[in-house]
């Protein structure tokens, strides 16, 4: 079942005035410390994306989560659908209660998946797919109590920009 929204992401090549922009022009706050990562297939597979390094940072307001990208590698283009290293909006996460039966579900309506089955971090489990235009949508198993999981969005007033 999806629960909802979960993030948007964005990718750009001014990732510390990114964060300071939405943190102080929207009242966004940091959830956990940004997260790095350099090329390593597990990354690579569920992410479509070869050659990988990037790092990322989730920030929270709302009801909503951001999630910013810096991509190291590959290089962005121009150009077609938004790839997840591409600059701009490249995709949007929805929450799920079962991500197997949801990838199952979600491939008989056309979603094609970058790999068969979602990467398990043992804290929550993601895979990234597309749908038939070729745009990027990830689907995200986010269990209760876990810092970035949708219902921690429950019961939160938006931040006042300062």
């Amino acid at each position: 079942m999806i629960r909802g929204i979960h993030h948007i992401a964005l990718h750009t090549v001014n990732f510390d005035a990114m964060v300071k922009f939405y943190r102080e022009g929207f009242g966004f706050e940091l959830v956990d410390a940004d997260f790095r990562w350099g090329p390593n297939p597990e990354m690579d597979g569920r992410m479509g994306v070869t050659g990988a390094a990037a790092r990322t940072q989730m920030l929270k307001s709302g009801n909503c989560y951001i999630e910013l990208f810096d991509y190291a590698s590959p290089p962005p283009r121009d150009g077609g659908p938004a790839r997840p290293q591409d600059h701009g909006y490249t995709h949007f996460a929805v929450d799920v209660s079962d991500i197997a039966a949801e990838c199952e579900r979600l491939a008989k309506l056309g979603m094609t998946f970058a790999m068969p089955m979602p990467i398990d971090f043992s804290v929550y489990k993601f895979v990234y797919g597309k749908d038939p235009d070729g745009n990027v949508i990830e689907l995200l198993e986010n269990p209760a109590g876990t810092s970035q999981a949708l219902d921690n969005l429950a019961n939160v007033t938006m931040a006042p920009a300062s």
